[in-house]
């Protein structure tokens, strides 16, 4: 009996753990990090960013050398200046993670680098929401498709059976 509640509780403990696992890390430029842009390239993280898909609970690491990543307003972020930004780093590996969907402003803290392209736009998607099931009351089905659990739901029936057979 010890070792089957050792077992459940193992499961129930590595479950929980997947649940993040379906976020991802970007490096924000690529191997260039948070720089400076050529004059001819000042729309580089944009560019950058229009690549990726960010998702809820994505992170973003800036990567810099005497410099400074500022999380602001989209007001503050056309005006390439803030008083009072969102989050601020100046540490030279900053780590910043998208909390909600939506759009988010950054730039550098540096006077005239947010000028010359130190400077970017994030769009983080809506998360998905599962398709709606056809009312099953109306007739037969006719697919055969199966429709998975979601991780939740499987780490609620894992718990509840852990407990009804602790």
């Amino acid at each position: 009996m010890t070792s089957s509640k050792t077992f459940l509780y193992l499961v129930f403990f590595f479950s929980l753990h997947l649940l993040p696992a379906f976020s991802t890390e970007f490096s924000v430029g690529g191997d260039k990090g948070w720089i400076i842009p050529q004059e001819k390239d000042d729309q580089i993280y944009n560019e950058w960013a229009a690549k990726n898909r960010f998702k809820v609970n994505d992170t973003l690491i800036f990567e810099y050398k005497r410099d400074s990543v500022l999380a602001v307003t989209q007001e503050d972020y056309e005006k390439c200046k803030s008083v009072h930004p969102i989050f601020f780093a100046n540490n030279g590996e900053s780590i910043f993670r998208l909390d909600r969907p939506g759009l988010f402003y950054f730039i550098s803290g540096v006077s005239g680098h947010c000028e010359r392209g130190l400077k970017m736009i994030i769009k983080v998607l809506e998360p998905a929401r599962p398709p709606q099931v056809a009312d099953q009351t109306s007739g037969p089905a006719t697919s055969g498709a199966t429709q998975w659990a979601s991780p939740s739901v499987v780490v609620f029936v894992v718990s509840l059976f852990g407990a009804i057979f602790i």
